[in-house]
């Protein structure tokens, strides 16, 4: 192998990091985009907190239009966040009640 060939492949394997790196930076700035900074879910000014500022005005939450689509989806996922505890819950009266009946046998 030739030094120029060493200077290729070390120039190829350079471009392949450069190109890996801008890509993961392109992925981050996308996600970073669709990052929603602006929806306030609960009012942190509360008295006692050191950030409290009393000369702020609390805003009333707007309504948004959500469809029906898009609110079925919210259910479905939130059913979907609670089924490994459900199934856990399960599983123990399961379990407790299976020990019962061999008890009371």
């Amino acid at each position: 192998m030739t030094e120029q060939e060493k200077q290729q492949r070390k120039e190829e394997k350079r471009r392949a990091r450069e190109a890996k790196r801008q890509a993961r930076a392109e992925r981050k700035r996308l996600r970073d985009a669709e990052l929603d900074t602006e929806t306030t879910f609960a009012d942190m000014n509360v008295e006692g907190f050191s950030w409290y500022n009393p000369n702020l005005k609390k805003q009333r939450a707007q309504k948004q239009d959500v469809s029906r689509k898009e609110y079925w989806a919210m259910v479905w996922g939130m059913f979907r966040a609670m089924l490994p505890l459900l199934g856990c819950i399960l599983f123990a009266a399961l379990i407790v009640f299976l020990i019962a009946v061999m008890w009371l046998q």
